[in-house]
């Protein structure tokens, strides 16, 4: 005799870099909703585990893993804690900032910023991307920024970071277009999060602007996910700040970016 029951069946996984807060966090909350289960990562265990409780009221499944993913080692334990599982999403929105003069600014921060932003982006999406090659499904978000239209001035090592990302999405989404797997960009603009506080630029007028909510950020960014977009900078006013900086000479496009970068430039 046949059981009747039915058994509920399984969410696709998620899984969210820089998942304890700000985008990251909102990414992970949109995904939760739409009937995924989540699998965030992040350095910090109590802030994933204060996550993973706010993430449990959209139904999902919440696992966390505490690493730096600047480092090869975490890298391959976020990989090993997927456990074979099949991931359907994978948002590398993982990074650090920091503003300041170059010659001035501390070279083992930045160091640290290229190993996450960059090594480490590559180094997951390296690891993921080709189980969901050999399975010919899955979509992959970057975090990028509206930074990666311009030169940043004041931001030069995270802003080269955020340019990087953009080319290597855009570079991946056209090697798999004959695959099931897509790849999106999302380049948010100055979103209300601890980035510039951490970023030591509270004194900016970039720190100092009003800025987008990061929940509005991460809804356009999985709605483009979902819908195979190559790339979105959220909300109007954006999209025409990013489309005159792609159009203008790079010397004006970097010193518009100045402007909101230099320090004191708040005051």
């Amino acid at each position: 005799m046949s059981d009747s029951t039915e058994r509920p069946a399984a969410r696709p996984l998620a899984v969210v870099t820089g998942g304890s807060n700000g985008i990251g966090l909102e990414l992970a909350r949109e995904l939760g909703e739409r009937g995924h289960d989540l699998l965030i990562a992040a350095q910090d265990e109590q802030h994933l585990r204060d996550a993973a409780a706010a993430l449990a009221a959209t139904g999902a499944k919440v696992d966390i893993y505490a690493g730096d993913l600047g480092k090869a080692a975490a890298v391959e334990g976020l990989h090993q804690a997927i456990g074979g599982r099949a991931v359907e999403v994978l948002c590398v929105n993982a990074g650090i900032g920091l503003g300041g003069p170059f010659a001035e600014t501390d070279l083992a921060t930045e160091l640290q910023m290229i190993d996450l932003n960059v090594r480490g982006a590559v180094h997951l999406t390296k690891l993921v991307l080709r189980d969901m090659v050999a399975r010919d499904s899955g979509r992959i978000l970057f975090s990028s920024s509206i930074s990666a239209t311009m030169p940043d001035p004041f931001e030069a090592v995270y802003g080269s970071t955020k340019v990087f990302l953009r080319w290597f999405g855009e570079a991946l989404r056209n090697e798999l277009k004959d695959t099931g797997v897509t790849v999106t960009v999302l380049m948010p603009s100055m979103t209300e999060t601890d980035f510039f506080h951490r970023a030591d630029m509270d004194d900016t007028r970039a720190g100092q602007a009003n800025k987008d909510d990061p929940a509005v950020v991460a809804k356009a960014g999985i709605d483009a996910l979902m819908s195979g977009k190559d790339k979105v900078i959220p909300t109007l006013k954006n999209k025409v700040m990013g489309a005159i900086a792609d159009a203008l000479p790079d010397r004006a496009a970097a010193q518009i970016h100045r402007g909101l970068s230099e320090p004191g430039s708040g005051r």
